[in-house]
């Protein structure tokens, strides 16, 4: 489940110590001192990469927490986004170039008309659907689009 080849039979089910510090992404001897007691501070960041690792519920991550004497960071609120007036008003300018915005995510937040004329109207899609990545691997429209769809698909996966 954790995407590591397992090579000869194992005597035990689970992670083995170098698994889950090489899935954390912490050293085999510093993650022994900790199974260990010994003194290490480990910080915030190696506390969630480790809840992660061992794929913690709720409450065993904040019993993680408690044992490391650590304050469980707090989950933000991301703010939805949204595309500034400057950047609009110079998207709209862009009359014979198809052009659109993409947020963090890759979700296409604001088009020109010269888009919605080439890729279609993308106020019609909500949720996912407005994913480029969503877009490329699942809409027959735009698979359609493109011309060399495998390795635009290729090159979409690995920059996002």
């Amino acid at each position: 489940a954790a995407g590591i080849a397992i090579g000869l039979r194992r005597r035990t089910p689970g992670l083995r110590r170098e698994e889950v510090a090489m899935i954390a992404g912490v050293g085999t001897t510093w993650y022994t001192w900790l199974e260990q007691g010994r003194e290490v501070r480990p910080s915030v960041e190696v506390l969630t990469a480790l809840a992660e690792a061992l794929r913690l519920d709720a409450a065993e991550k904040q019993h993680l927490f408690i044992l490391a004497d650590r304050q469980q960071p707090e989950r933000r609120a991301v703010a939805p986004e949204k595309v500034d007036g400057p950047l609009l008003h110079m998207l709209q300018s862009l009359v014979l170039q198809p052009a659109y915005v993409v947020g963090r995510r890759w979700d296409v937040l604001a088009w020109n008309p010269a888009a919605v004329a080439v890729f279609g109207d993308y106020g019609l899609l909500e949720g996912d659907a407005r994913n480029i990545v969503h877009m490329v691997f699942t809409s027959p429209h735009h698979r359609h689009l493109l011309v060399d769809w495998e390795q635009l698909a290729r090159t979409v996966l690995a920059s996002f």
